[in-house]
C-alpha cells in the first residue's frame, strides 16, 4: 500500500493549490491562462479512483487477499471492477466498519493477515507438475496425497473429497471451443457455467454428487486441463481455494526451463544412519521414481514412509552390522553450520569418502531455513551440524527453476529441514531412534537410486 499512501499525501499537498494559474503579465500582451486538472481530496474519490491509483501488484495481492477470505469469487486479474469495490465493502460489514469501499491500513493488514492463515490452513503451495512443467497451486493439506505417471499427476484427501487432477495430452488441431465440448460430455456432468476464450476456457457445474471446476488450454498439440472436483459440504472451504487455483495456474510457463530438469539415471545422495537395526532417513527427492534403491556398502534397501512436505523419505536395510546410528538430540539450528555428506561420484573421481562443508542459515518459515551456499550434489539427505557438534537437521539440495537458455545449467538451492521435524517423522512412522554417536561422519551413508 506504500505507493498508495504516497499518491494520497501527494494529493493532499496539491489540494490547496487547486487555483486556477496565469504566467506573469507582459505590458499589451493578452494574458494566457495555464488549464489546470481539478485534484480530488482522497476523501471525495470514489472507491474505483482510489483503486485505480494503486499498483497492479497492490491490486492482484488485494483481489487474491478478498478471494481467500471468500468475499471475492471473480477472476484475479489486478483490474478495477465493481465486484472488487462490492467485496471490500462486504469485508468491511463483516467486521463491523462503515463500508467505504476502500480500506484504512489497519483493515488492509488485517485482511493480508486472515488471508495469510487461510493459506496456512490449506497447506497453500505453487508447485511444479514433474511430467508437464505446468505449474498450480496446490493446498497440500487438503489433498495431502500424489500419483503421477505419464499422462500428468493427481492430489487427493484421504477420503477423495477432493481431488484435483492435471492432465495431459496430444492431440490433432485443439481449439478451446472442441476442448469444453469434450469436457461437458464427460459421464454425469451438468454444466452451470462457461467461459470459453481463444487462450483457455472454463466450466463449473455437478458431476455426479461433486462440485467440479475444470480449466484448459492447449500449446500446438499438447493439451493440459486442471479438473478440481470436490464434496458440496466441502464448498466454503474449497471454493476460495478453487478461486486461487484457477489464477495461479500456469499450463505453459516460458522458457525453456520452466519445467524441472530430467531426472538422472542414476542419481546420487547422502543418508543418515538413525537406527541399529538399519533405518536410514534422507532425501525424498533423491528416491522418487526408482526401480532399486542402494546403500553404499551395505545393499538394497527399501523405502518405508515419506513426508512430501518436508521432503524427506524413510529407508531400511536388513541384516547390515557394524552401524553406527547418529544422536538426534540436542541439536538448535545456528547461524553457521557444517553440512556433512558424500559428493556425488563424479564430483570427487568416484571416490566414496566423508566430507564436510561449512554453511550459513536463514530462516524461511515453517521451521525450515535457507542454507547457503549450497553444498556439492550428492549431500543432500545428510546431516547439518552446529557449532556445539549437534544434529541441527537434514540438508536438502533443490534445482531452482529457472528461464534461460536451453543450454543452461539449472543453479540450485538448498534448505534445512529442522531436527524437530525430523525427529516427528521417525516419530510417526515407529522408528525407535536409538543412536548415541555423536560422530555425523560415521553415521553417514550413500544412497544411490537406479531409474529406468
Amino acid at each position: 500500500m506504500r505507493s498508495m499512501l504516497a499518491a494520497t499525501l501527494m494529493l493532499a499537498t496539491a489540494t490547496g493549490a487547486n487555483a486556477q494559474m496565469t504566467t506573469p503579465q507582459v505590458p499589451g500582451a493578452k494574458p494566457k491562462v495555464v488549464q489546470t486538472v481539478p485534484i480530488k481530496p482522497p476523501a471525495l474519490q470514489t472507491p474505483s479512483e482510489t483503486a485505480d491509483g494503486m499498483t497492479q501488484g497492490e491490486r492482484l495481492s488485494l483481489q487474491s487477499d478478498l478471494a481467500w477470505v471468500g468475499q471475492y469469487n471473480g477472476a484475479i486479474t489486478g483490474d478495477v471492477s465493481t465486484r472488487m469495490v462490492e467485496a471490500i465493502k462486504e469485508y468491511q460489514k463483516l467486521k463491523g466498519g462503515k463500508p467505504t469501499g476502500v480500506l484504512n491500513p489497519q483493515e488492509r493488514a488485517a485482511l493480508a493477515e486472515t488471508a495469510r492463515r487461510k493459506q496456512d490452513s490449506v497447506g497453500w503451495k505453487i508447485v511444479t507438475e514433474i511430467t508437464s512443467g505446468a505449474r498450480l497451486g496446490i493446498p497440500g493439506k487438503l489433498v495431502p496425497q500424489q500419483a503421477t505417471d505419464a499422462n500428468g499427476s493427481k492430489w487427493t484427501s484421504p477420503t477423495g473429497t477432493v481431488q484435483v487432477l492435471l492432465s495431459r495430452r496430444k492431440e490433432a488441431g485443439p481449439t478451446t471451443a472442441k476442448l469444453a465440448d469434450a469436457e461437458k460430455k464427460e459421464p454425469g456432468r451438468k454444466v452451470d457455467y462457461t467461459v470459453v476464450k481463444p487462450d483457455f476456457f472454463v466450466l463449473s457445474g455437478l458431476q455426479g454428487l461433486k462440485k467440479f471446476y475444470v480449466r484448459g488450454t492447449f500449446k500446438g498439440d499438447e493439451v493440459r486441463i486442471m479438473t478440481i472436483l470436490y464434496d458440496q459440504a466441502t464448498e466454503n472451504t474449497v471454493e476460495p481455494v478453487v478461486i486461487a487455483m484457477s489464477s495461479a495456474f500456469n499450463a505453459f510457463p516460458a522458457g525453456p526451463q520452466a519445467g524441472p530438469a530430467p531426472r538422472k539415471t542414476v542419481e546420487y545422495g547422502t543418508g543418515i544412519v538413525v537406527s541399529d537395526d538399519g533405518a536410514i532417513i534422507t532425501d525424498r527427492l533423491v528416491t522418487d521414481g526408482c526401480i532399486a534403491i542402494t546403500i553404499g556398502g551395505y545393499g538394497s534397501a527399501d523405502r518405508l514412509a515419506e513426508d512430501k512436505e518436508h521432503d524427506l523419505a524413510l529407508l531400511h536395510i536388513y541384516g547390515a552390522r557394524g552401524l553406527k546410528p547418529m544422536s538426534l538430540t540436542g541439536g538448535t539450528a545456528k547461524t553457521s553450520v557444517d553440512v556433512v555428506g558424500i559428493a556425488d561420484p563424479q564430483s570427487q573421481g568416484g571416490a566414496a569418502s566423508v566430507s564436510s562443508l561449512k554453511g550459513a542459515l536463514a530462516s524461511v518459515g515453517g521451521g525450515d531455513s535457507a542454507l547457503s551456499p549450497p553444498p556439492s550434489v550428492g549431500f543432500s539427505g545428510g546431516p547439518v551440524i552446529d557449532g556445539e557438534g549437534k544434529f541441527a537437521g537434514i540438508a536438502l539440495l533443490k534445482p531452482a527453476i529457472v528461464a534461460g537458455p536451453a543450454t543452461a545449467v539449472p543453479a540450485s538451492q538448498a534448505v534445512m529441514v529442522s531436527a524437530e521435524t525430523v525427529r516427528d517423522f521417525l516419530k510417526a512412522n515407529g522408528v525407535a531412534v536409538n543412536g548415541t554417536s555423536p560422530d555425523a561422519k560415521a553415521a553417514v551413508v550413500r544412497v544411490i537410486c537406479v531409474r529406468k
